[in-house]
């Protein structure tokens, strides 16, 4: 019985692996990545050679957190061919004009082929009327100095908690690591699923953060609009 249990976990296991795989490997979905500093140093040669079609670098974090290897990053990222966008993990309780004024000196207009992504985790302790009006506040602020809204990347779980009907008018990136594709409990539309964070790619050693566009959404849905 114990034999016939364990083939059966194992059999499964390695079947919903390599549908994992192939799904990553040679389906249709546009695939792409998202690093830091916690991934060191990246061959983006070896990236460069994947069917990796963009990717998003953090840049700063909080009031004054900024990630070293973001410029290193952009920079070698963008001479290997790869189209790329830069995210700010947000702190509630920071003031937003502090916050903006730390991403903007790192993620310059100029430099950005995809909208700026801001990173929502946490509500930092607030209740979720002083949440939702710290995050808004901020969000206007992007939007006023890259003069587009952002894309927002939050958990599929987070969101139900505290985003229902709230981010309508943004393209968002829903974080769930399973094998189903993520859905919302008010129903509303997924640009992009961040479907694991533990991925394998080529010129990244140890695990990285993987995601793929939803339905019919494409790249050029989050281009940064250049004026």
């Amino acid at each position: 019985m114990n034999r016939l249990f364990f083939f059966i976990i194992g059999l499964f296991t390695s079947i919903t692996a390599s549908a994992q795989v192939e799904c990553e490997d040679t389906c249709q979905h546009i695939h792409g990545i998202d690093l830091s500093h916690y991934q060191g140093t990246v061959f983006w040669d070896a990236v460069g050679q994947t069917k990796t079609a963009y990717v998003y670098l953090k840049a700063t974090e909080g009031g004054n957190n900024i990630d070293d290897k973001y410029l290193e990053n952009i920079d070698i990222a963008h001479k290997n061919g790869l189209k790329v966008g830069s995210y700010h993990f947000y702190r509630a309780r920071i003031p937003q004009d502090v916050q903006l004024s730390n991403f903007m000196a790192q993620c310059k207009p100029g430099e950005q082929d995809l909208i700026p992504m801001i990173d929502i985790e946490t509500r930092s302790g607030l209740s979720q009327e002083e949440f939702t009006d710290s995050l808004f506040k901020f969000l206007n602020l992007i939007e006023i100095a890259y003069k587009q809204k952002p894309l927002i990347y939050t958990g599929a779980n987070f969101y139900d908690q505290n985003f229902q009907h709230l981010l309508d008018d943004y393209k968002i990136m829903i974080a769930q690591y399973t094998l189903r594709e993520p859905y919302l409990k008010d129903g509303r539309d997924i640009t992009m699923w961040q479907y694991t964070g533990k991925g394998r790619i080529d010129g990244v050693n140890g695990h990285v953060d993987k995601s793929r566009f939803m339905g019919t959404h494409t790249l050029r849905e989050i281009r940064f609009r250049h004026r």
